[in-house]
């Protein structure tokens, strides 16, 4: 009777485990192979959790999806956290981030170390993959503003969002504007209705998601007085990683130049070893916000990667497992729903204002640079080229400029 007891335990212990291996090594595989940007990391999701898989149905993915374009952080990478605990509970959350995200980490910590070690901020190549950011970047903003700019006033709402974060560059700008935004929105389609949604089945109690999101406010509120207090090299890099993660929202290219305002002025690295990472980030598959396992590297190496990685996804991680038993009644509020809209707007006006500085003003300085940003922005949007065929074409380009 006591193994009739057990077995049940023993099965429901072998089931877990083998969940969790499945997660791991799915997001892995998506983590060496999702190339493109938090847009392209959605359908290639969308592709395996959903279609081949069927870890999910069509409109809670949906769902799931419409939360993390809401929350502040990297949006592709909370959709897959969020899947995993979904299919594994919190651990299963966490080894999701851990294969998508370490695949691309590695890679950006050894890109960090070639750079370092040889001196190459100056090289045509480099300067070739700046010029794949400012393409990256200039898709994103025209994909982004079809879905998220419709008609003129969000369009205006945008315009005015990018003018004011170039003309007042603070570190909690892009707060205020998203803020702002979405009253905005919400005084503009109050009148909207929202649509009917399905509730997800989340095995995570409400209990534990109060306890991430005082967590999340906690060490938003308390990492500056310690930063400022201790004057700890490591806790500095915490807290600046931490901060950028939670105030960015639209993923991971606009998290630049919240990333940029907090590094390169206080010279923990120059603006050119901060564009050749972001132009690297691009040529790597997985999440953009790995570009922070770059930025620790280079300030401290492989501790600093490891303590900026580790800082620029945590906000993402206890938002998405705090607010996802909550989302199904607070995404059915017309008034959340307006906001959203304001907030959307916004987010194509603060990447059309990164776009311009620091992308442009750094990385196209000749004709011959605007030359070979026409010639990928073509290759990538008219003729769909793959992404690594753009980088690839980038860096040619790049060393033909330099020996020109």
């Amino acid at each position: 009777m006591g193994g009739n007891k057990n077995t049940p335990t023993l099965d429901g212990l072998q089931e877990k485990t083998a969940s969790l291996w499945e997660v791991l090594l799915v997001s892995t595989k998506l983590g060496l192979t999702s190339f493109g940007g938090p847009t392209a990391h959605l359908g290639y999701f969308y592709n395996e959790y959903v279609r081949k898989r069927q870890w999910m149905d069509e409109r809670s993915y949906a769902d799931l999806v419409a939360l993390c374009q809401f929350l502040p952080g990297p949006a592709s990478s909370q959709v897959g956290i969020g899947i995993g605990v979904i299919r594994a509970g919190i651990i299963g959350g966490l080894i999701a981030w851990i294969g998508f995200t370490l695949p691309s980490v590695i890679a950006l910590v050894l890109f960090a170390f070639l750079l370092k070690e040889y001196n190459i901020s100056n090289a045509g190549w480099l300067n070739g993959l700046k010029i794949v950011a400012v393409t990256i970047v200039a898709h994103a903003i025209l994909r982004m503003s079809q879905k998220l700019t419709p008609d003129k006033m969000r369009v205006t709402l945008a315009v005015l969002t990018a003018t004011v974060a170039l003309l007042w560059t603070a570190v909690y700008s892009q707060f205020v504007l998203i803020l702002s935004a979405g009253l905005i929105g919400l005084w503009l389609y109050r009148k909207t209705s929202a649509p009917q949604v399905p509730d997800l089945v989340v095995p995570i109690s409400r209990t534990v998601a109060v306890l991430c999101l005082t967590t999340f406010i906690g060490l938003f509120i308390a990492l500056p007085i310690l930063r400022q207090f201790t004057g700890i090299q490591w806790l500095a890099l915490f807290d600046y990683m931490y901060r950028s993660g939670s105030l960015v929202f639209g993923g991971g290219h606009v998290v630049l130049p919240l990333l940029e305002q907090e590094l390169v002025p206080r010279g923990l690295l120059t603006k050119d070893d901060f564009l050749a990472g972001y132009g690297a980030t691009q040529a790597v598959p997985g999440p953009l916000f790995t570009f922070a396992a770059y930025l620790g590297a280079i300030t401290m190496g492989v501790s600093g990667a490891i303590v900026a990685t580790i800082a620029i996804f945590l906000p993402a991680f206890l938002l998405i497992i705090g607010t996802l038993p909550f989302w199904s009644s607070l995404r059915k509020n017309q008034y959340m729903q307006a906001a959203l809209i304001g907030i959307n707007a916004a987010v194509v006006g603060i990447l059309l204002a990164a776009l311009y500085q620091p992308l442009w003003t750094t990385a196209v300085t000749t004709p011959a640079d605007f030359s070979l940003v026409c010639i990928l922005f073509i290759m990538l949007v008219f003729w769909k080229c793959p992404p690594w065929i753009i980088v690839i074409t980038g860096i040619i380009g790049g060393t033909l400029i330099e020996l020109l």
